[in-house]
């Protein structure tokens, strides 16, 4: 076998395994939650053709408060805080 083309197989695997590995590393820092990963705040899923179909274990994510998008893992959700209907708020108590 040629030198030349040790050294491309060699380098080749390199480059493969580094990517492999930089891949496996950001999928473990990625919450595995709908949680904004700068601000802590829920996010919302915005649907994107391109990456869903690429990818699809992860979900694209949109931040309303700090206004980050990126993906995110499927993850618990984030429960709605209660709100009581405006009705029963206004509403004195009974005495």
């Amino acid at each position: 076998m040629s030198e030349g083309l040790l050294f491309l197989i060699i380098f080749s695997a390199i480059f493969i395994a580094r990517i492999v590995f930089a891949t496996m590393f950001f999928h473990a820092v990625l919450p595995n939650s709908d949680r904004c990963p700068e601000c802590d705040t829920p996010t919302l899923r915005v649907k994107s053709r391109g990456w869903n179909l690429l990818m699809p274990w992860f979900r694209t994510s949109w931040c309303y408060d700090c206004g980050w998008r990126g993906l995110l893992r499927h993850g618990h959700l984030t429960e709605p805080p209660a709100v009581l209907p405006k009705r029963e708020r206004t509403r004195a108590p009974k005495s």
